[in-house]
């Protein structure tokens, strides 16, 4: 089977590029999901990005703020930075239609740059079957995040924190005291389209609300007229209510979706946790590089452990010859008869201490159990 992820080069030649779950760990590996929401400049965002998990970026999120791991995007190239194609730091995730694109500013094609990879997209995704290792293909939603999450799936995240996610267009501080004047209110929860229509009922056009300051509408330097404001708002709705409805196939896999934006529309659904909280959580398990001690490390001889640990063995599994009884080495060890179909007799499992057993332990030797060895 082809691997889902794969890089393409000018010539239209394909290589394979296995990257399935090779992010997982021996704990649910995290990962933050960054959106361009105006959220994101006041959470703690320098602390984020140094903290020691990786960072995935959609569309121009993070601009100026954090530099990302991992990226994609749903929208033509062309509205996308030079940096991140050409930054081999940067792994990027890319539509394999937008192969051929040229990246901004230069005569390069996006399949030339570095850490650059293409996949396939799926239409028609249902909600069970959201996320699975069975799926060819990456989902196609028509949106960037739900696209991030199903891509972070695959490469073996189990956590996302969700930071800059609003999900909602709201109308800027003037143009609600303009259309309260008019006998028109925002409330939480209302849609931009619901509020605009109340507006213009009242005699209020959308022209007149953007001659007023608009947004902000995302945590960098860009706005849009109104009209266009709540297109993308009930785009937010939507995807808000897809996500609400994929939750059981988010835990069937075990995927933890945690938003740390506040006032999200997402933090009905999901659970909410304030962003240094999170951070802390994050640095007591996995570390905390910016002070983590140096001295002295050089010159240490003996195996670093928690006090609490119990006694660990690394045991092979264990091997049946093809007549179906378990294998000793050099035949000295009396076997026992194969157990019935479906039985299993601990008494009769027959296994030994043997040299790859001691090179496996992950302790000494000599720490071991005393019940188990006398």
């Amino acid at each position: 089977m082809s691997s889902l992820f794969y890089r393409l080069h000018p010539d239209r030649s394909r290589d394979d590029a296995p990257l399935e779950n090779v992010f997982a760990g021996p704990m649910p590996s995290a990962c933050w999901l960054i959106g361009g929401g105006p959220s994101l400049n006041r959470l703690p965002h320098a602390e984020i990005a140094a903290s020691p998990i990786p960072k995935m970026c959609l569309n121009l999120a993070g601009t100026r703020l954090l530099r990302p791991n991992f990226w994609t995007s749903y929208d033509p190239s062309v509205r996308f930075h030079r940096s991140i194609y050409l930054d081999a730091g940067v792994m990027k995730f890319v539509h394999r239609r937008r192969a051929t694109d040229l990246v901004p500013e230069t005569t390069f094609k996006i399949c030339e740059c570095p850490n650059t990879f293409f996949f396939d997209r799926d239409g028609d995704r249902g909600f069970a079957d959201f996320l699975s290792p069975h799926n060819g293909a990456i989902v196609d939603w028509a949106d960037s995040m739900v696209q991030a999450i199903d891509i972070l799936y695959r490469l073996g995240f189990r956590v996302i924190y969700l930071a800059g996610c609003e999900m909602q267009v709201q109308p800027s501080a003037a143009q609600r005291r303009h259309a309260r004047a008019a006998g028109v209110s925002f409330t939480p929860g209302k849609q931009l389209q619901e509020f605009l229509s109340e507006c213009e009922e009242a005699g209020l056009s959308a022209d007149e609300l953007d001659a007023l300051e608009p947004g902000p509408h995302y945590h960098f330097d860009e706005v849009k007229p109104i009209r266009a404001a709540a297109t993308t708002d009930s785009h937010y709705f939507r995807v808000a209510q897809y996500l609400r409805l994929v939750r059981r196939s988010l835990s069937v896999v075990g995927m933890q979706l945690i938003s740390v934006t506040p006032h999200s529309r997402l933090n009905d659904y999901f659970p909410y946790r304030p962003a240094r909280r999170v951070l802390r959580s994050i640095s007591q398990n996995i570390g905390d590089p910016t002070c983590e001690p140096v001295r002295g490390l050089y010159r240490q001889t003996e195996i670093r452990h928690s006090q609490r640990l119990r006694p660990m063995r690394d045991f092979l599994p264990h091997h049946w010859s093809p007549e179906g009884r378990p294998q000793s080495p050099g035949g000295k060890v009396k076997l026992p008869p194969n157990p019935p179909p479906g039985e299993i007799h601990i008494e009769a499992e027959g296994f030994t201490r043997r040299p790859l057993d001691e090179k496996l332990n992950c302790l000494p030797a000599d720490y071991l159990d005393p019940d188990e060895d006398g």
